[in-house]
């Protein structure tokens, strides 16, 4: 367990490796294309013109970054739980999820 998290402490916050390169472009294209669907979302045209598909997008990108979040507080948890990028993904992640659940709930 100790090398598998050693493993991906690399990966998620050693911005030297390759994969931990790759890790954060990934991450930066994820967070792009959220703002993308948001902002598309925006658009009353288009959120007509494909129903469901912003949703789908919301709880995927949601669900993306959540898993980010988990990652990183297995890996460095003090740490990066009480820094201050730790407070904005942890924000990053309830207040979508709060949104999401409120809208199932009155079916939005």
């Amino acid at each position: 367990m100790q090398k598998l998290k050693h493993i991906l402490y690399r990966i998620i916050f050693g911005t030297e490796t390759p994969a931990g390169r790759a890790f954060d472009v990934v991450l930066l294209w994820a967070i792009l294309l959220s703002v993308l669907t948001v902002v598309l979302e925006s658009v009353k045209s288009v959120r007509v013109a494909y129903p469901g598909t912003f949703q789908f997008l919301e709880w995927f990108f949601t669900i993306l970054f959540t898993a980010e979040y988990i990652l990183r507080i297995l890996t460095h948890p003090r740490k990066y739980i009480t820094s201050f990028f730790g407070i904005i993904d942890l924000l990053a992640v309830l207040l979508p999820m709060l949104d999401c659940s409120f809208c199932v709930r009155i079916s939005c």
